[in-house]
């Protein structure tokens, strides 16, 4: 996979999951630089979540999005 298909591709997962966590802004998500560890944890501070529910919607974004 050429670097432009992989930057088109993190583009469309970081959409995804903008639409799943509203309010994390775009630097939020950037910073995190695709790791989800780092997404999960940006998400957990601001959502409350549980790290498991965070994990299991990301992998059900992920999966979906890998279809």
């Amino acid at each position: 996979m050429n670097k432009d298909k992989m930057k088109g591709r993190l583009d469309e997962l970081t959409a995804k999951v903008k639409q799943q966590w509203g309010d994390l802004t775009d630097d939020e998500v950037l910073q995190a630089k695709g790791n989800l560890d780092e997404i999960s944890a940006k998400i957990q501070q601001k959502y409350g979540e549980s790290k498991e529910v965070v994990a299991r919607k990301l992998n059900e974004i992920i999966e979906r999005f890998d279809k």
